[in-house]
């Protein structure tokens, strides 16, 4: 799995004549993300052509079980985040 460092450093590789540094690389990386968190916040939901799309899902409240004590408790309601692939990446991971 990439760890940020190493997106940053293939971010950078990939487009040296935008990211002179890996600083401005990591920058751009930061701003992504804060761009991404707050479209998937607000509950629109963000598309990435040819990547996928990250979509807010609603989880009903339920019952479940504590595995140690068997015990019934109630799961709360929440949102989560539900990420969808793209068509065409969907086809080249499962060739």
């Amino acid at each position: 799995m990439f760890t940020k460092a190493q997106f940053v450093e293939e971010l950078k590789s990939a487009l040296p004549q935008i990211f002179a540094t890996k600083a401005d690389a990591e920058k751009a990386f930061d701003a992504f993300c804060e761009v991404l968190g707050k479209g998937i916040e607000t509950g629109e939901g963000v598309r990435l052509p040819g990547v996928g799309s990250f979509a807010v899902k609603l989880r009903p409240a339920r019952e479940g079980r504590n595995p140690q004590t068997g015990k019934t408790i109630k799961i709360p309601a929440k949102r989560a985040v539900k990420f969808s692939t793209a068509k065409g990446l969907d086809e080249a991971l499962n060739k």
